[in-house]
């Protein structure tokens, strides 16, 4: 495989950006060699700039569950292109996608009732929590270790080394008291929530989780235990958010909130919402956002928020969205996981609808504690085993994959066979 021009970019972008990337996965420190820099895409390939062909599973983290270039999404940003590119004032195309969001959210997740739209699922979270800090007048949140929510400061923490602990920073530049209101708490673990509660209740302003763990793994909880964290927050009046910026509308119309029959007090959204610009939003009831700016005192803001070619492009991807596709994408990772887990490999696979995950062991982790991280060395050599047969997969044995629409069951074949040759080889 060529990769003569990414190695150049690579050698130039080392010496105008910090580490040669804008994102640090991305870097292939994880896996080792030289980051591929990618130039055109099309349905569910990826083209680098030394015409190198890939199927994709990175689908840049998620959003493109309908492909790369889908015609519609690209007639939209470009029909909005021909009129303007930002206002900073409100737009109709801000307007339309909300409502078409409430419409398609309302039967599953009824607590959807408002929605504010902001730049990045980062964001999202961010001003989130905010608001259930405003709304609560409270100060402490619970957040779960393995679950990644940006890289507000607030949320940049890791456990201590007790069952449930204040976080302490995971980041150079984060002062101690910026991460002392989070306490990180292990996934499936109802011990550790109900000590934190019964010992600091009164000041939690929020339990944040995401519905499916995807950031560090796969991480699927049982819907007894996401059950749990709502009856426990209504106990003491404490708001839950599902963080859904990966799951939203990736395994379903409602998300992780509808696939369970949960109904959160906020979401956060990203990903899909934007088909593939940038994009993000937080939602939910009507009395929680009567504090959000300008109504209430929680303050919030964003130049490009609503912008309107990202509204546009949203709006045109939510409209490919239908149980056909979804099922198709399921069916599609299914056929994965099934071929990786009937052979008799040291190596399994787990999904929830489109969303699968390569994992080392006897019993899919619910825990990050219980991730084999020896396996992360294994991954690095089946990364680049599938690269050079024409698969790209995430740089990193932590993420996840993700089906798009246009993949064929032939490219799934394909996929699963490259898969299996190196494993067997094992």
């Amino acid at each position: 495989m060529n990769t003569k021009k990414s190695e150049e970019f690579y050698e130039r972008a080392l010496n105008v950006i910090p580490g040669g990337v804008s994102s640090p996965v991305r870097a292939f420190r994880s896996v080792g060699g030289t980051p591929i820099f990618m130039k055109s895409g099309e349905g569910c390939r990826i083209t680098d700039e030394d015409d190198n062909t890939y199927l994709d599973f990175c689908n840049s983290w998620g959003p493109l569950i309908s492909g790369h270039r889908h015609p519609d999404i690209v007639k939209a940003i470009k029909s909005q292109a021909d009129l303007a590119l930002t206002f900073g004032t409100p737009c109709a195309n801000e307007v339309l996608l909300a409502e078409y969001m409430i419409e398609k959210l309302k039967k599953s997740v009824p607590s959807i009732e408002k929605i504010r739209f902001v730049n990045s699922g980062t964001e999202a979270v961010m001003s989130a929590l905010r608001l259930a800090r405003g709304f609560t007048g409270k100060n402490k949140i619970i957040k779960f270790d393995g679950c990644y929510h940006g890289h507000s400061d607030g949320l940049l923490v890791k456990a201590g080394s007790g069952l449930a602990t204040f976080g302490t920073p995971d980041s150079a530049g984060v002062p101690a008291s910026y991460s002392q209101e989070t306490i990180v708490i292990p996934l499936a673990d109802k011990a550790a929530v109900e000590k934190i509660f019964s010992e600091a209740g009164n000041d939690i302003a929020a339990v944040i989780i995401e519905g499916i763990p995807a950031n560090n793994g796969l991480l699927i909880q049982s819907r007894e235990y996401l059950q749990f964290l709502r009856d426990i927050t209504k106990k003491y009046k404490a708001l839950l958010i599902f963080d859904e910026v990966i799951s939203g509308f990736r395994v379903g119309f409602g998300g992780a909130a509808a696939h369970y029959g949960i109904i959160p007090d906020l979401v956060t959204y990203g990903k899909i919402i934007g088909g593939g610009m940038p994009v993000g939003a937080f939602a939910g009831r009507s009395e929680i956002f009567s504090q959000l700016a300008p109504d209430g005192p929680v303050y919030q803001a964003g130049t490009l928020s609503g912008n309107p070619v990202a509204m546009a492009a949203g709006l045109a991807q939510l409209k490919l969205l239908d149980e056909g596709l979804y099922k198709r994408t399921s069916d599609l990772a299914e056929k994965i996981v099934s071929a990786v887990n009937e052979n008799d490999l040291s190596w399994k696979a787990v999904h929830v609808e489109s969303i699968f995950w390569l994992y080392k062991g006897e019993n899919p982790p619910a825990r990050a504690d219980q991730i084999d991280r020896e396996a992360m060395k294994e991954y690095a050599h089946l990364h680049h085993h599938c690269l050079e047969r024409g698969y790209y997969m995430a740089p990193s044995g932590y993420e996840v994959g993700f089906v798009s629409s246009p993949m064929t069951e032939r490219d799934i074949d394909g996929y699963t066979e490259c898969l299996l040759s190196f494993f067997k080889k094992k």
